[in-house]
């Protein structure tokens, strides 16, 4: 088995390295990271700039690539270079993320990011992250990188995308997993001057008042590791009939200059009828 492993704090990361390690337990790991850090970068490639990319040795991978772009840039990459090769990825792994990808953080995440860039083109994702920028315990978050490989590549569409999170514990003193669903942590965010005469982005996570058992946020709180699917399509499937009966249409010329609204279905047809 073939996997891909990107990051999104850079090649040089520790966490890369001992996802890498452990993974190669199992399979052939190939690495496409960033050549520094990118983090929040979500799932932004890039199209108005060159990207550069150059082999590099990494220690227990195949081959690797350092890739002067984003995340997702790094899923493209890899997949395309070492496709090219002859070498066809089973799975995607992205990660080990410096600090949790919970809640809405996933909208930002360039963990997540790259994950679904592997998802999106077909290809069985994880995204692995434990919770601090500085952490220093990885084989929880490890093992359990390990123990949904097969369940990923039998049990779950391409489409989606585990998104794994631990407690930075000594093992025994994370309380266990909880399988969960996206909470609702946002950010205050602020933007401070810097001394470069810009400015910087700070912010703390703010859990909403709602959190409760089944949300990651809870979960991680509480000291337990977190495994949360997630769809690559976002389409709100319940809103396709409502939308359909709301009576939304393309105005006529004339009813668009008179500043009409368009008629509805059952508006039309009692003018008909009526006539």
């Amino acid at each position: 088995m073939n996997i891909l492993v990107v990051n999104d704090d850079g090649i040089r990361s520790p966490g890369i390295a001992h996802l890498v390690r452990a993974l190669s337990e199992r399979a052939d790991v190939y690495v496409a990271a960033p050549a520094g850090q990118r983090s929040g970068a979500s799932q932004a490639i890039t199209i108005s700039e060159e990207i550069f990319v150059r082999p590099v040795e990494f220690p227990c991978a195949e081959a690797a690539y350092e890739v002067v772009g984003t995340p997702a840039d790094c899923t493209k990459i890899g997949l395309q270079f070492f496709g090219e090769q002859g070498v066809a990825m089973d799975m995607v792994y992205s990660g080990i993320n410096f600090g949790s990808n919970l809640g809405m953080d996933t909208l930002y995440s360039g963990t997540v990011g790259a994950a679904m860039e592997g998802a999106l083109t077909g290809v069985h994702s994880v995204a692995v992250s434990v919770d601090s920028h500085e952490a220093s315990h990885f084989d929880v978050a490890c093992e359990l990188a390990l123990d949904v490989m097969s369940f990923v590549r039998t049990k779950t569409s391409p489409a989606t995308v585990l998104n794994i999170n631990v407690p930075d514990q000594p093992r025994e003193k994370i309380r266990g997993i909880r399988f969960t669903r996206l909470g609702g942590r946002y950010y205050r965010d602020i933007f401070v001057p810097s001394e470069g005469g810009g400015y910087r982005m700070e912010g703390a996570p703010d859990a909403a008042a709602d959190d409760r058992k089944l949300l990651d946020v809870t979960a991680l709180a509480e000291g337990y590791a977190s495994i949360t699917p997630l769809a690559v399509d976002n389409t709100r499937l319940d809103l396709m009939t409502p939308l359909a009966e709301a009576g939304f249409g393309i105005r006529r010329r004339a009813e668009a200059s008179s500043g009409r609204t368009p008629e509805s279905p059952s508006e039309a047809s009692a003018g008909a009828a009526a006539e």
